[in-house]
């Protein structure tokens, strides 16, 4: 299969091909259902494909754009929705078996620009239940397979995971997640493309299934840095229905993205939060830190207050208080249908006091303080995004999480884009994220698009699922 098979194709490559004319939205969408039609049952990425809505938007997109009637760069562009995301008239589960047959009565503010933007919405894709998790699994509506592993089902990463999947394998060219502890960047990194957390506020969450409404941040999943970038630009901003998208104004990622690395400022980990990293994984991170650096970057290994990886305690409490007061009555009820490894986690919630709520908000605030401290002085920090290539299902320990590197964004209230760094042995993908301040995603889409040029950018195509 050659990279010119437009399943595959950036979502840049497509719109500068729907303007030339040599190719069609309808060709794409017609190639990613056949794809769909082909790989779907086993990879497990929808709960619902919207087949004959997307060929009708394909062929409006397809005249309006012959007839010079284009809206923007996304035009004609396919996207998936994370089943947590509202669309009227649908069915919207939240990835719980217990909301079987909930349709949605609005639609979503992303969804709705998602809309407005020209874009095509080919399905929703599966997640964890209520999001709570970042391994990718789902014992009643079923796992999502990685595609890098035709053999072997492995973690697509959580809790986004259909989300990841569709995109990895060509069955959409972008979509949405959202990210509460890492669940945009962890499916990301294991399925081998890019994944952007934004910052709190920066995209809407009005028609988006709560997990924990303090960290929420819904995000894109694209196959490149460039793609990351325009999702962002027409997603982001202002919406009168979530008053936390009132800040101050985002800095837009176009006129900074392709500026390069020269004269960037980029500090790497201490040596205490390498301890826990699979060498394949910090291997690739460090020869992501030489790559930086000679595409002009200043890189230099600094402190930080805590180590990475100690945010459990404080995060936990912050989302199992949060994600129990919007599903106490599902997760009090015995008789509910619901993921044997996600009830106890939020069954958590019921308690945390109000005194270890007020503590965990207070710790959070003096992270943020001292992260963003640390960092100043630096345009961002490069961490690996998870410390493991994508483990056996199977094998699984649910009592742990492999959000080590990415719940400190969340908990600091910082950006981060994850970007592929390679592959393991054993061609599976690795990832590593650039960290910027709250607000910054033009500094961090910036870095990662800098790392992805220097290093050779190239869509990945899972072997298994050509």
């Amino acid at each position: 299969m050659a990279l010119a098979d437009p399943a595959f194709l950036t979502a840049a490559a497509q719109g500068r091909a729907f303007q030339d004319g040599s190719l069609t939205p309808s060709a794409v969408v017609e190639a990613q259902l056949a794809r769909i039609d082909r790989h779907g049952a086993k990879l497990h990425a929808f709960t619902e494909v919207y087949a004959e809505d997307a060929r009708a938007a394909a062929a409006a997109a397809t005249d309006a754009i012959r007839r010079g009637w284009r809206i923007g760069p996304l035009h004609g562009v396919t996207i998936a929705l994370k089943d947590l995301i509202e669309i009227e008239g649908r069915e919207t589960k939240g990835g719980t078996k217990a909301n079987a047959g909930r349709i949605s009565a609005y639609t979503a503010t992303i969804a709705r620009r998602a809309l407005e933007a020209g874009m095509i919405v080919i399905g929703k894709t599966h997640t964890v239940e209520f999001a709570m998790g970042g391994w990718g699994t789902n014992t009643l509506l079923g796992t999502p397979w990685n595609p890098w592993d035709a053999v072997t089902h492995r973690a697509p990463g959580g809790s986004s995971s259909g989300s990841g999947v569709a995109v990895a394998a060509g069955l959409a060219t972008t979509a949405i997640g959202t990210d509460t502890g890492g669940s945009v960047r962890l499916p990301a990194a294991w399925c081998g493309h890019v994944g952007l957390k934004t910052s709190l506020g920066r995209f809407s969450v009005h028609g988006v299934l709560p997990l924990a409404e303090s960290l929420d941040t819904p995000g894109p999943m694209t196959r490149s840095v460039e793609d990351a970038s325009l999702l962002y630009a027409a997603l982001a901003g202002p919406d009168a229905n979530d008053p936390l998208t009132y800040r101050p104004p985002y800095t837009a990622p176009e006129a900074t993205l392709k500026l390069g690395l020269a004269g960037m400022r980029i500090a790497a980990m201490p040596d205490r939060d390498r301890e826990s990293v699979d060498p394949e994984v910090l291997a690739a991170y460090d020869l992501a830190l030489k790559t930086i650096a000679a595409a002009g970057a200043q890189v230099a290994q600094i402190d930080l207050p805590v180590g990475i990886a100690s945010m459990a305690g404080p995060l936990g409490d912050i989302i199992y208080a949060e994600g129990y007061a919007h599903y106490a009555h599902l997760i009090d009820d015995p008789n509910a249908p619901l993921d044997k490894d996600v009830r106890p986690r939020l069954s958590a919630g019921r308690g945390t006091s109000s005194s270890d709520y007020i503590l965990a908000k207070r710790a959070q605030r003096k992270i943020k303080m001292d992260f963003h401290a640390a960092l100043a002085g630096y345009d961002a920090l490069l961490t690996p995004s998870v410390a493991t290539p994508a483990p056996i299902v199977a094998e699984i320990d649910q009592s742990k999480t492999p959000a080590l590197f990415t719940r400190v964004v969340n908990m600091a209230e910082m950006c981060a884009c994850s970007v592929p760094t390679g592959f393991s042995n054993g061609g599976l993908p690795l990832s590593a994220q650039f960290v910027a301040a709250d607000g910054q995603e033009a500094a961090a889409l910036r870095a990662a698009w800098g790392y992805e040029q220097a290093r050779g950018f190239t869509v990945g195509i899972p072997e298994g699922f050509k």
